[in-house]
């Protein structure tokens, strides 16, 4: 399976495209896509939307899978953070390709085992997954293939739920004990 990571921002947008194959992941494809400041919002946003669609349309993924918005206290930022995410899923929407969504504790604890990791873990521990030489730089790269690790890490999972699907209302352990028991 191929997963495209993309860790959203109006100036740097990082994306990491993973092929996962059983137990083993390799990295296809990385980096930043970079919007000059000086330009306008919309063609900022043209520009990224362009470039993932490019990407998607190269590779062929099965998933888009993107670091949730975090909102701290700069509402500019994350307004802009905002509209990078938009356009990444409008363009993997347009392909047909399904989006999911990862906090960032969420990405860390999945790839170096905290939710509290730093930049520095999170970089080497996606060289180290990925048999990179050196850990992926700049940093937007590095959390773009996190996300996609985190992706597919748990793709086996969601994949087995939907074949067995939910399980039906009164057929759960708990609730078949409760009617034996009473």
């Amino acid at each position: 399976m191929i997963v495209i990571g993309i860790d959203p921002g109006m100036a740097n947008t990082g994306f990491g495209v993973v092929r996962t194959a059983g137990e083993r992941m390799v990295a296809l494809d990385g980096g930043v896509i970079d919007t000059e400041a000086d330009q306008q919002v919309e063609k900022r946003l043209a520009k990224l939307h362009s470039a993932i669609g490019e990407l998607i349309r190269w590779h062929e993924p099965k998933a888009m899978a993107l670091e949730d918005l975090f909102f701290n206290r700069n509402v500019a930022s994350a307004l802009s953070v905002g509209q990078a995410r938009g356009v990444a899923m409008l363009a993997a929407a347009e392909q047909g390709l399904p989006c999911f969504d990862y906090t960032p504790q969420a990405v860390k604890k999945a790839v170096c085992g905290s939710g509290s990791a730093d930049k520095g873990q999170i970089q080497r521990m996606v060289a180290s997954l990925l048999g990179l030489p050196e850990p992926p730089a700049p940093d937007h790269a590095a959390d773009a293939f996190a996300v996609a690790i985190c992706h597919a890490g748990t793709a086996g999972s969601r994949r087995a739920a939907a074949h067995f699907g939910r399980p039906r209302v009164g057929t759960t352990p708990a609730v078949a004990r409760q009617r034996l028991a009473g």
